[in-house]
């Protein structure tokens, strides 16, 4: 027997079985992946029961639902305060209107400007949009004669 054909086979066989082990490890490392996912998933299903009956999450949801309903009593409020719409008043309401409220914005136009109808489009589209913002217009022509 020649010793290169001896190596060379030999050489085989240990590659041959270092890919064996190789191929084991994996199947080994990829079973135990599934075993944890297996187990996590086990753990979530039993954790989320456990929130559903957790006390401090059930007065987080009371205290949000409460903050939404107190939210939505305000937005009312200030909407029959004018609040969420555009529109227009006298000079004689003007002081009335703006130091009722925070947040007021009055748009002196004059009918024949066009970047007035411009201002005005847009601040008619805002309006419902910012409730706590109250949106007016004054006749700038009237206010002046």
């Amino acid at each position: 027997m020649d010793p290169d054909s001896v190596k060379s086979t030999l050489s085989n066989l240990a590659f041959g079985n270092v890919m064996a082990a190789a191929a084991r490890d994996y199947q080994k490392e990829v079973l135990a992946q599934e075993k944890a996912l297996a187990s996590s998933s086990v753990n979530e299903d039993i954790d989320l029961d456990e929130l559903m009956d957790d006390p401090e999450l059930e007065k987080l949801h009371a205290d949000r639902i409460a903050a939404l309903k107190k939210e939505a009593e305000k937005r009312e409020a200030l909407k029959r305060q004018g609040h969420g719409e555009y529109r227009e008043i006298s000079e004689g309401d003007f002081l009335g209107e703006v130091t009722g409220c925070e947040k007021v914005i009055c748009h002196f136009y004059h009918r024949e400007f066009y970047r007035c109808k411009i201002m005005d489009k847009h601040l008619k589209s805002l309006a419902p949009r910012h409730v706590d913002t109250k949106f007016l217009k004054l006749d700038a022509e009237v206010c002046i004669s």
